[in-house]
């Protein structure tokens, strides 16, 4: 491993985040790493990465941390809180969040962090559990250019489309208007087959006549299958998918629009989590549309 290569510290190794620490350790970079259950870190340790007891600690052996977590207080926990990274990170760290959260929370932390004299990126991600196996991430960036340009060696151990969209909080706007774009097209595809199969079409042929067309999406392939298939084991939970449609809700309350569209698909996703299924794919919210009906 070359000397010259940053040491790098990641905190967060659920669905997402231990693949793309493992990719990091594949690209040959020492790695530190920090989760709240131990059996989590164990893959990690076993591929050759130090275990440490807090994220300050893990910040103390690092010189660029990623954050990987749940929702913006999980966030605001390891950055800012008792044993947090602020309390070991040096002055010329970066932290970078990967995380999908609040973009007025990701600047409020930037600019607690810049007083300390430690840069800080939003970095969330889109492609799913296979898209972080495969470092095939698609990869939103807000945060100093140059900073960003320190950083993107390490991003592109995790994906292909790594795009800086702007300043401090862009990245999470992207993931937002990403999060809505998905969840909507999902419904979409559910409410396509729900009609297919309500008006005497076999929604399976259905399905492979639009995968032809102009009406093909990515979503359509793979949670189209899914739909089909009754088959929700998760990429991505649904009720982390609610979490995301609802700080793209706030986002457009404080941005001073509507969308309505993301309203309705909110309500889809809030009755999906609230009959018990928020560990399911969000691409189950197919079971509500289809639920309302009586075909599911």
């Amino acid at each position: 491993m070359s000397a010259s290569k940053p040491r790098i510290g990641f905190i967060g190794l659920g669905i997402m985040g231990r693949p793309i620490a493992l990719n990091l350790i594949k690209a040959g970079y020492a790695l530190a790493v920090y989760a709240r259950r131990s059996q989590a870190a164990q893959p990690l340790a076993d591929a050759g990465a130090k275990v440490c007891a807090s994220p300050a600690q893990l910040a103390e052996q690092s010189n660029i941390v990623f954050t990987m977590v749940s929702d913006t207080p999980d966030v605001e926990a390891v950055v800012l809180g008792e044993h947090g990274i602020t309390f070991g990170a040096k002055r010329g760290d970066v932290v970078v969040d990967m995380s999908t959260i609040s973009p007025e929370a990701t600047r409020r932390m930037a600019a607690g962090l810049e007083a300390r004299g430690i840069d800080m990126l939003d970095a969330p991600v889109s492609g799913g559990e296979q898209g972080a196996i495969d470092g095939v991430l698609s990869i939103m960036v807000g945060g100093k250019a140059e900073v960003f340009a320190r950083v993107r060696p390490l991003f592109e151990c995790m994906g292909k489309n790594i795009v800086h969209v702007g300043d401090h909080g862009a990245g999470q706007v992207a993931k937002a208007c990403n999060q809505i774009l998905v969840a909507q097209t999902m419904a979409a595809a559910a409410e396509a087959l729900l009609l297919a199969q309500a008006a005497g079409a076999d929604p399976i042929r259905v399905r492979e006549a639009l995968l032809g067309g102009f009406a093909y999406s990515r979503i359509l392939e793979v949670h189209g299958q899914r739909m089909l298939d009754n088959n929700y084991e998760p990429g991505f939970k649904s009720k982390l998918h609610l979490k995301d449609v609802r700080i793209a809700l706030e986002t457009a309350i404080v941005a001073g629009v509507e969308l309505p569209g993301a309203v309705r698909v909110a309500a889809c996703l809030d009755e999906l989590v609230a009959r018990g299924d928020g560990e399911l794919d969000s691409a189950a919210i197919a079971r509500t549309i289809w639920g309302r009906a009586s075909l599911d």
